[in-house]
């Protein structure tokens, strides 16, 4: 059931957001003139992740030939698709002006009494099914579709008092910020991931000198060779589409196979696992060995816009690709994962063939130049050093994860009044203190 079309209870009702908020009007005798400066905000700046500030950039007066009024504590709701369907919204809750601009393709709504706060309202308006509600009433040409005011206005919402859209707020804005807590974390040990890859594959682990090579300088004992030397590039005899038409074999020799499209590659963190997103056939051993890719392949796009994402993967068991799909195998000098690191620090782009849709084939791939020390022990221990750092990365991921999916059971809950804020724990979610931290 919509939560539209809920019913609250005797003890509540449905209200209208417009009994409680308006759209904000610019005063006649507004004089821009008198600021040296005024916050506005593109349609880029207005966040769509549930954060509230907008990227403000000050602009003269001159230089706003158009825009949307709006004054601190407005609610800016982007208004043209897909804006409002990604849910492009902001709350100005801090601002050195009483008011600012934003693109003209924004809604400000202003609450009418203290009565009523904004944060209610903005996670309300996050809701699956207010969104797609609206979304449904929006006016205009296809691709040009907008909100109209009158439709935000007569929104139904819970007419909870102030003090309980207080605590809905308050329990959601804990989570939303624990969860860009993560996000920053996450960010933050990429970052790490990157300074330890520029520092580990030119200076290596054994602070010994280095020499220069065509592709900068690495350890003295390291080698310099092609990527036809030390590996190979791979495609499957079996394809996805004939791994589709397949009938699952059904004996103890058979084992299982997944087929990988290139849309894979968006998926989060470094491996390809069985799970219910890709297409999994259980196929003759005999066969599966002769004509599919091995576990640990390398796997990255070849074709098209997709090379443009920069992504790479490790399968976890035996493969069978798309076209648009290629791979690569460590010889027996050359550890398989310090080769997968490597790959994520270099740009596909730079050896793709231009052109309308963009190419990479085993022609770019041999060519390529990669470092390499001198032991697969030492490999395996830089490696060491980079799956700590990811596995950092992924728990930061998975935390954001469950604090999406908490947020979202919430947000509908909440609003719908089947749990109240106080029969909620959420004290796993508070910041730690810094005395804590250096404890």
């Amino acid at each position: 059931m919509s939560l539209l079309e809920t019913d609250l209870g005797a003890a509540r009702h449905w209200s209208r957001v417009g009994d409680g908020y308006e759209v904000t009007k610019k005063p006649r005798n507004l004089d821009r003139a008198t600021l040296p400066e005024i916050a506005f905000a593109a349609m880029d700046a207005i966040p769509q992740d549930g954060t509230y500030m907008p990227a403000f950039a000050l602009k003269a007066p001159s230089a706003i030939a158009s825009g949307t009024y709006f004054e601190r504590g407005d609610l800016l709701i982007g208004k043209i698709t897909p804006s409002f369907e990604n849910g492009k919204q902001a709350l100005v809750q801090n601002l050195d002006a009483d008011f600012g601009y934003a693109t003209t393709e924004v809604i400000p709504l202003h609450p009418r009494t203290e009565e009523h706060d904004p944060r209610f309202l903005f996670f309300y308006l996050l809701h699956p099914d207010v969104r797609s509600y609206v979304a449904e009433r929006m006016e205009g040409s296809t691709g040009r579709q907008r909100v109209p005011e009158n439709v935000l206005l007569d929104l139904s919402i819970p007419a909870f008092r102030q003090q309980e859209q207080r605590r809905v707020a308050d329990c959601l804005e804990m989570i939303q910020k624990a969860r860009a807590a993560e996000m920053n974390c996450e960010r933050l040990a990429q970052d790490l991931k990157r300074a330890a890859m520029r520092a580990l594959f030119t200076k290596g682990l054994r602070s010994e000198a280095q020499k220069d090579t065509k592709i900068g300088p690495v350890p003295d004992s390291w080698n310099v060779v092609r990527l036809d030397e030390c590996a190979k590039v791979v495609s499957t005899r079996m394809s996805y589409s004939e791994l589709e038409a397949l009938e699952n074999e059904h004996n103890e020799d058979a084992i299982s196979v997944l087929g990988i499209k290139v849309a894979d590659m968006n998926l989060d963190g470094n491996e390809i696992r069985l799970q219910s997103a890709f297409l999994e056939k259980t196929v003759a051993r005999s066969v599966v060995t002769h004509r599919c890719a091995p576990p640990r392949t390398i796997i990255f796009p070849k074709r098209g816009a997709a090379i443009a994402t920069n992504k790479k993967r490790l399968s976890t068991g035996w493969t069978a690709f798309d076209p648009n799909v290629i791979g690569v195998l460590a010889g027996d000098d050359l550890d398989q994962d310090f080769l997968f690191q490597w790959f994520q620090a270099f740009d596909l782009r730079t050896i793709t063939e231009p052109g309308p849709t963009p190419q990479l084939n085993k022609k770019n791939l041999d060519p390529l130049v990669i470092p390499v020390p001198p032991t697969l022990e030492e490999q395996r221990e830089i490696v060491a050093v980079f799956d700590a750092i990811d596995r950092k990365i992924d728990l930061h991921r998975r935390k954001r994860t469950v604090l999406d999916e908490l947020f979202k059971a919430l947000l509908h809950k909440l609003m719908t009044g089947e749990i109240r804020v106080a029969d909620l724990d959420l004290s796993a979610l508070e910041p730690v203190k810094e005395t804590e931290v250096a404890a």
